[in-house]
């Protein structure tokens, strides 16, 4: 009977510790959320932090310490934070919408576009209504299509560049030539 009421002890103990535990990580998100809200991304940034030190796979730790990344321009680290709470948000279509949206937001400001377009494509599939995304793939299409007609214009300038080189080289070395036979000639002229 003592050793029963010591295991439900232990058992009650691990219980609240737990409960413990995750009530302080939804403290810190609740906290850095209304850092958040205050425009303290960097303060909001430290609260996610603690929170995914209390539950690594908090998927609200995660997404939203990628959205106060994102706001101080660390488009990288918000990626980042966002593919991992792409990988703990199971099966939920809302969670995986805005994930992918958000990711799509993150290469959008890396000039990204390409794959840019495949986030909110991915996004849209979770949630066909969502009118930002659509607009947000309208646009990073249309900067894809301006991207890539920059690069085109960049490698005809290119190849137009090496073209220009190699037909004064060519053109040189013509004239080199003809300077040649002329001293030949001179020189044969002279011999005779």
């Amino acid at each position: 009977m003592v050793n029963g009421i010591k295991y439900y002890i232990v058992v009650l103990f691990a219980c609240f510790g737990i409960c413990a535990f995750a009530q302080q990580e939804a403290w810190n998100v609740r906290l850095g959320n209304k850092q958040y809200r205050d425009s303290s991304y960097v303060d909001a940034e430290v609260e996610y932090r603690k929170a995914l030190e209390q539950n690594p796979k908090s998927f609200e730790g995660l997404y939203n310490l990628g959205n106060a990344l994102f706001k101080q321009e660390k488009y990288d680290e918000a990626l980042e934070q966002y593919k991992a709470a792409a990988s703990v948000a199971g099966d939920d279509k809302g969670r995986l919408s805005a994930v992918n949206h958000n990711i799509g937001n993150s290469l959008c400001a890396k000039q990204q576009y390409a794959e840019a377009v495949e986030a909110y494509k991915a996004s849209l599939k979770q949630n066909p209504k969502d009118n930002e995304t659509r607009y947000n793939l309208a646009y990073a299409q249309e900067m894809c299509k301006q991207q890539q007609q920059q690069q085109n214009q960049q490698n005809q300038q290119n190849q137009q560049q090496q073209q220009d080189k190699k037909d004064q080289q060519q053109q040189n070395d013509n004239q080199q030539n003809q300077q040649d036979k002329q001293d030949q000639q001179q020189q044969q002229q002279q011999q005779d």
